[in-house]
């Protein structure tokens, strides 16, 4: 009798949680490795518009190109290890999905948490920028700009993912036809002295190539990540990709290549056509750029302004998922709230589209884009720093894991970005110690939440776990 009662609490079990995983399925198969790639270069396009050259008033030209190339060293180092792991693991979690198999539930849950304030944040200082485009435009911007986009392209979210991402690329291959008119536009007009032309400070090591001293390089580096923040966003979608053994590693290093191609064009041409101090505190740099260079009323100027447009809108709106992925896989594994994960009959996870977003539109009541930028890169750079530590871990631990792309140069790889991102999290604070303090606040805050309540109600039976229990069965056997 007790057996079969057994038998019969086991299948309840069961059928109970086939219930629940039932309610929180994504969209199988719904992208493609060229969906990815527009995917990564969406999360991070509207830094080429507005952002980035913040770090000129931080570092002059030559400690913002430093630190753009020591920037982008770092990401392509991050994106190569992250290709390993998104190919042995290839969930909705991402970053989340690597720390949690390689340092267990705390682990995956700080890694996860850091990168959910990078995605809840960076949308907050997009859409302070897209004000700042609009009301260059249309004369309005302010609030209402910011609660429009964050209404419609929530709404077009819940839609699912297929649609979403679809409309994604095509906005950011619009933008991206702004940054080539842009950069041919500026060729011609480009002279070496002006990136030179912000005033040398007292500072040790100055000079006009660098007008702020060494300190200076080190202060543009959170503006330089601008340049790349959220690219290591496309493992998210692994999920819902066609084949994530070759698609993630595809879209992950196309897209960086991309970005890296954009970063150094842009610095160098905006700046070496118009100046750098000119630009150091624009709101909308190219524009002023084009401006500065053709004269006020040109169509050039008006052009890239309505089509940068786009390129805010793509990251905007490209964030929204990845936020939206990452908070459904820590809820669906129990560390958030679990009916963030509930999903749509579109398969959306619609409350880890909304809930994010309002307090993102409360967020970018401030107006204060800079410092967003600063917090949101407090959160990418602790994470960072957690999946180049758990690509170490998983290479020293588990060498006999089935890893269909394996990393160039290994442990080597991820240790370089390691070291960079370690120097990147004390950048910010170098920066605004005030802001870091605030970002590192709200870490505490989820921290907290675990410690005191959700370790105590994980999931059993998500992808992070199964994995978990085949590795625990292997080594009994």
């Amino acid at each position: 009798m007790s057996d079969s009662n057994h038998d019969h609490s086991a299948d309840a079990a069961s059928s109970t949680q086939q219930e629940y995983f039932a309610k929180r399925q994504l969209k199988q198969g719904a992208v493609g490795w060229l969906l990815l790639v527009g995917l990564g270069v969406a999360y991070v396009i509207s830094g080429d518009f507005a952002g980035w050259n913040f770090g000129l008033a931080q570092g002059g030209w030559g400690g913002m190109f430093i630190a753009t190339l020591v920037v982008a060293i770092m990401y392509l180092c991050m994106c190569l290890s992250m290709s390993e792991m998104a190919t042995m693991l290839p969930t909705a979690g991402g970053g989340y999905s690597f720390a949690r198999t390689a340092f267990g539930p705390l682990g995956g849950y700080l890694t996860g948490t850091a990168t959910l304030i990078e995605y809840a944040i960076a949308p907050a200082a997009i859409a302070c920028f897209i004000g700042a485009y609009c009301e260059s435009l249309f004369g309005v911007g302010g609030w209402i700009i910011y609660l429009i986009c964050y209404l419609v392209f929530m709404g077009i979210h819940l839609k699912g993912a297929g649609e979403a991402l679809k409309i994604i690329f095509v906005i950011t291959a619009i933008a991206a036809v702004a940054l080539f008119v842009f950069i041919i536009a500026m060729a011609p007009h480009f002279n070496s002295a002006n990136l030179f032309d912000i005033a040398v400070t007292e500072n040790t090591g100055a000079s006009s190539f660098l007008p702020f001293g060494y300190i200076g390089i080190w202060a543009a580096v959170p503006y330089a990540i601008w340049f790349f923040l959220a690219v290591e966003g496309v493992p998210l979608a692994a999920e819902e990709a066609k084949d994530p053994t070759k698609s993630v590693p595809r879209g992950l290093i196309g897209s960086m290549l991309i970005l890296a191609a954009f970063a150094l064009l842009i610095l160098f041409l905006g700046a070496g056509a118009a100046g750098a101090n000119l630009l150091k505190d624009s709101g909308a740099p190219l524009v002023d750029a084009l401006i500065a260079v053709y004269g006020q009323n040109t169509w050039l100027a008006s052009f890239v302004n309505f089509v940068g447009l786009a390129g805010l809108i793509a990251s905007f709106f490209s964030i929204i998922y990845a936020y939206s992925r990452q908070i459904f896989a820590l809820s669906r594994a129990g560390y958030l709230p679990t009916a963030l994960s509930l999903t749509n009959k579109n398969k959306a996870p619609y409350l880890a589209i909304i809930i994010p977003g309002i307090l993102g539109f409360l967020l970018s009541l401030t107006g204060e884009g800079d410092l967003l930028i600063l917090m949101a890169v407090f959160g990418a750079t602790i994470s960072y720093v957690l999946m180049m530590l758990s690509h170490i871990k998983l290479r020293l631990s588990r060498p006999e894991l089935h890893r269909p792309y394996k990393t160039p140069g290994g442990i080597i790889t991820s240790s370089i970005a390691l070291v960079l991102a370690l120097i990147a999290v004390v950048a910010g604070f170098v920066v605004d110690p005030k802001v870091w303090f605030m970002a590192a606040g709200i870490y505490v805050v989820f921290i907290a939440y675990f410690v005191f309540y959700s370790r105590h109600k994980l999931i059993q039976g998500t992808p992070e776990e199964e994995f978990e229990a085949i590795r625990q069965a292997e080594k009994e056997l």
